[in-house]
């Protein structure tokens, strides 16, 4: 297994990376006058996404790298809910493909944060006393 140096080398970085791209692509296709509405909005919370990664993988501990892994996972959900409400209005005739993207980086985000929480978990119990009986 390689060793992660920086964010840069998480997975889930990569593909939500590639992710802001992808949405950066299809939200041109809307219709200008949406420019400073939806399409603005979608652009932010994908951008969300890896700049939560990153910012959680920079601070001090495995609590607070969690708890930034949760916020990409809500701005995940936001791009979610509305690219489809882009597709509901007619923005968005297909689902550009970015369905299989928002699946597949949820999962990688609920794994890595459930893997930060398991070895908290493990380092905590090491770290604990037993009680001491007379």
């Amino acid at each position: 297994m390689a060793t992660i140096k920086s964010y840069r080398d998480l997975e889930v970085w990569q593909k939500a990376m590639t992710f802001v791209e992808d949405v950066y692509n299809v939200v041109k296709t809307f219709p200008r006058e949406e420019m400073y509405g939806i399409s603005d909005q979608i652009r932010r919370a994908a951008v969300s996404i890896p700049s939560n990664i990153a910012e959680g993988f920079g601070r001090d501990s495995n609590a607070e790298f969690q708890r930034f892994l949760s916020i990409a996972r809500g701005s995940l959900y936001e791009v979610s809910t509305q690219l489809e409400i882009a597709h509901r209005i007619g923005y968005l005739p297909h689902k550009a493909g970015l369905y299989p993207q928002i699946v597949s980086i949820g999962k990688m985000l609920n794994t890595l944060r459930r893997r930060l929480a398991d070895s908290q978990q493990t380092r905590s119990s090491t770290n604990h006393q037993p009680p001491i009986t007379n």
